[in-house]
């Protein structure tokens, strides 16, 4: 089990920059413009899974959240659904041809808001991937869901469609940090939808929440997190709101003035790592808490905690296939991007035989070997060396000389020990796994010139 974090104030004061979340290695800012189909075929044809973790995105809102960054398109009409799956249908079909040999493990819709569609929308979406593709018949079927736009009876239906987990989008329980960013809802209505998901059998319900919300004081955030924990969520996602309004137009209805100082959101996250901690949740890494008994906690305890885009995992043997606008594959060592537009999908699914790919990155040796570096600290908040040095046929502290250099500050402070076997993060670091990951980040000083990460803390 990891060490519990702690806080040291003055540590805090002078670590708190920007990074990656490295829920891949190289980050998606490495993807490179040009690559096709094709790269998709021979990134199958070299990969040694033959499992698989489908991510499908339904990009569509009925209303626009102020703090939402994610790729959306706001809509009332219901047809631009059904647009919308006529050419997924193109793409699920085509594609999983590919895959006639891997066992879906792993299911995921993504949004947007996924329970946007209608239940006939819904019905018909999961009819067209159990046609194409080979499903085990324990896998996990996970889907994000909007409490405020959920259908009456679609729990029911999404549980008679084979789904057995859900995630809740509450953000936060107060009524004037919903009005500020036009997400009005009611802690009546989620508690009667956790208690409803929890009757029908889903096997884990997650709660995502935002931490720096506008009109968000301390107090507020400890009262949401009190009530959110009476509610026992089986996970819990707590995010750092990251204010880019120059990046994403909705957040300029964000005022400034109502955003709380960067001293208040440090304390909303420390008061919520105490709350969690004392109600029992494991805290898995960065943002992220699991009760005990949860999988994502007894996979971390046994070191076989692994991350992908979708953030936390016990599938790390699965590739990754994306589907639908903007959503990103992971085949072996090829990294591989949809077009991120709706209008420039639908082109290239009708025009380019059902595959929308734009963008990519093929992984080089030294990106696999950090890759695995990142991913095991990120994790276990510990690291091998001997094991790394035997998978990858290395001498670790000649070939990671300029990383241990980076590493000396961070050992100075106290947030890492070094041996000859074992990096360790210290419970003094393991609020900064972020910044220890980026020593081992090659590719980093290029993108830090031409992007805005979030804070990691």
């Amino acid at each position: 089990m990891i060490n519990l974090p702690s806080w040291d104030q003055s540590l805090i004061n002078k670590y708190n920059i920007s990074g990656p979340r490295y829920t891949s290695y190289p980050t998606a800012l490495s993807l490179a413009d040009g690559y096709k189909q094709q790269d998709m075929i021979n990134a199958i044809a070299a990969s040694k899974s033959r499992s698989l973790s489908l991510y499908i995105h339904i990009p569509f809102c009925s209303q626009l959240c102020y703090y939402c960054g994610c790729n959306k398109v706001i809509t009332r009409h219901q047809s631009k659904a059904d647009l919308y799956l006529d050419n997924l249908a193109l793409e699920i079909a085509e594609q999983a041809t590919l895959f006639a040999d891997y066992n879906v493990e792993q299911l995921h819709l993504g949004g947007g808001t996924p329970t946007f569609l209608s239940a006939e929308q819904m019905s018909r979406l999961m009819a067209l991937v159990e046609q194409h593709f080979n499903f085990s018949d324990d896998a996990e079927r996970g889907i994000e869901i909007d409490p405020r736009s959920l259908a009456d009876g679609m729990l029911v239906h999404l549980r008679k469609l084979g789904f057995n987990r859900v995630s809740f989008g509450i953000q936060d329980f107060n009524d004037d940090v919903q009005l500020a960013v036009n997400r009005p809802q009611s802690v009546q209505s989620v508690k009667g939808l956790i208690s409803e998901a929890r009757e029908l059998g889903f096997k884990s319900i997650n709660a995502d929440m935002i931490y720096g919300l506008p009109l968000q004081t301390p107090e507020s955030f400890k009262e949401t997190i009190a009530q959110l924990i009476e509610l026992n969520p089986d996970r819990v996602s707590v995010f750092n709101y990251a204010h880019l309004p120059d990046r994403f137009a909705a957040q300029r209805k964000i005022k400034d003035a109502d955003l709380p100082s960067a001293g208040d959101k440090l304390t909303m996250f420390k008061n919520t790592l105490e709350q969690m901690l004392a109600a029992g949740y494991q805290f898995i890494g960065m943002d992220h808490f699991a009760r005990k008994d949860n999988e994502l906690a007894i996979a971390q305890n046994a070191g076989q905690l692994h991350r992908n885009f979708q953030g936390y995992t016990t599938h790390g043997q699965c590739d990754l296939l994306g589907l639908g606008v903007s959503s990103i594959s992971q085949i072996g060592n090829a990294i591989l991007q949809n077009e991120k537009e709706l209008k420039h999908y639908y082109k290239a699914v009708q025009e380019g035989y059902g595959s929308a790919i734009c963008k990519g990155v093929a992984l080089t040796d030294d990106d696999t070997l950090r890759a695995a570096v990142i991913k095991q600290l990120i994790c276990q908040f510990e690291l091998d060396i001997p094991a790394i040095e035997k998978q990858f046929n290395i001498n670790f502290a000649s070939y990671f000389c300029e990383a241990l250099q980076a590493l000396d500050p961070l050992l100075a402070d106290g947030l890492v020990s070094v041996s000859q076997d074992k990096i360790t993060v210290t419970a003094r670091g393991n609020l900064f796994i972020r910044i220890i990951c980026m020593c081992f980040d090659a590719h980093l000083q290029q993108q830090i010139k031409q992007t805005r990460f979030s804070r990691v803390i």
